[in-house]
């Protein structure tokens, strides 16, 4: 059976009674919602921003509670945003919580945030087809798990950004004798004491997972590097890099380039001798590519100290052995694969000519793709601003779009 979390009691509209009259008025008996497929930040902001001007949306979850990707992630992970530019519409991030935010507090706020707004979230159902309604009258049609079909007059997708692990199939994976994992099953460094660690891939993830290892006791730490990242401080003389990435969002590429690598010379050491060169290519260039700068939370430290030290890129694995793109042949008895998600929206949405072909949303936030009116987009983009404060601001967008379009 699946949960249902509504606050639509007596008791609850009560107290409702101090937000907008368009919250307290929502009429949860239209039956032609808007359909929010992720009950994770950006549906929940969503939903939260709809409910607001009056429109029912009903949060559709696969897992058995909101917010599902967090609770799953490591245990050290902290928001690289500030707890100011990480609260969705409606409802601040207690300060109690911190500058940065920790992974079990996210958690809380997304909880906490689902029963302020009253949100009606259906939990335990997963969607597995969206398709225009068949009688031609501009709905959306929703095929879900039980043999569902929902209708509604629009449908957000917000299944997230890291949705699928993704482990390439390097030759000879399968005769790896030692411990194989994606970085979505590590949690801690306890397992890994006194263990030789191989991390393939430096993004956020991987860098902070090498961190932590290397903090946490294991007894040699390697990252496995196929493009030197830019690195930046989270915070340099309290003024924290999303504050830049806002600023600079907007400026020419170049100059924003020419502004990154005169601050990585100040802030961040040269590394080069240890491993770790500075790109070649400017950081804002990379940001759109869509690569973003690793913040610092630890590996600098790490690789500068030599508890981490950068290696050439997996090539292959030889039962026991990892090989290296350079030759080099390593033995470790942990690799852990930081190397990113796929969006898996084929399934869900390939049949709508909606997606490019990276297999991502060709629009986002109050744009509907070209052919698909009512159907929108939230958290498939990682900005330099900060992902939850994108969703933040699609949220709003997504919702004024619905309410003025006729219903």
């Amino acid at each position: 059976m699946p949960n249902s979390t509504s606050s639509a009691s007596s008791h609850d509209a009560a107290a409702l009674a101090g937000r907008t009259d368009a919250v307290a008025l929502t009429d949860r008996t239209e039956d032609r919602p808007v359909y929010v497929i992720g009950g994770g930040p950006g549906g929940l902001a969503t939903a939260a921003a709809l409910r607001a001007r009056g429109v029912r949306a009903v949060v559709v979850e696969k897992s058995d509670r909101v917010g599902a990707s967090w609770r799953g992630h490591y245990d050290r992970l902290h928001l690289h945003t500030t707890r100011r530019w990480s609260a969705l519409p409606g409802l601040k991030m207690p300060r109690k919580f911190g500058r940065w935010v920790g992974r079990d507090d996210v958690v809380r706020y997304l909880e906490k945030y689902t029963e302020h707004h009253a949100l009606e979230v259906v939990t335990g159902v997963e969607v597995t087809r969206v398709d225009p309604a068949p009688d031609g009258s501009g709905d959306w049609q929703l095929t879900a798990t039980g043999g569902r079909v929902l209708r509604g007059r629009a449908v957000v997708v917000a299944t997230g950004f890291n949705h699928t692990p993704r482990i390439p199939d390097w030759p000879g994976r399968d005769t790896f004798t030692g411990e194989l994992l994606h970085a979505a099953a590590y949690r801690n460094p306890a397992p890994y004491a006194e263990k030789d660690v191989l991390v393939v891939g430096i993004g956020n993830t991987g860098a902070e997972i090498a961190a932590d290892l290397a903090e946490g006791g294991a007894s040699a730490v390697r990252i496995a590097i196929r493009t030197a990242p830019h690195i930046v401080r989270r915070s340099t003389a309290g003024w924290p890099a999303q504050a830049t990435g806002i600023l600079v969002r907007r400026l020419p590429v170049r100059l924003v380039d020419r502004a990154g690598a005169l601050l990585a010379k100040v802030a961040v050491p040269d590394l080069t001798d240890r491993g770790l060169p500075r790109p070649a290519t400017g950081l804002y260039s990379r940001v759109r590519e869509g690569a973003i700068p690793v913040q610092d939370v630890g590996l600098i430290d790490a690789v500068k100290t030599g508890r981490v030290t950068p290696v050439a890129t997996v090539a292959s694995f030889d039962k026991d052995t990892v090989v290296l793109a350079d030759g080099t042949r390593l033995t470790p008895d942990a690799v852990i694969a930081a190397t990113g998600y796929d969006r898996a929206l084929e399934p869900l949405l390939g049949h709508l000519d909606v997606l490019d072909g990276r297999g991502r949303p060709v629009t986002h936030g109050g744009r509907s793709p070209k052919g698909a009116p009512g159907l929108y987009f939230t958290g498939f983009t990682n900005p330099i601003s900060g992902m939850l404060r994108e969703m933040a601001l699609d949220a709003e967008k997504i919702a004024k779009r619905v309410a003025r379009a006729p219903r």
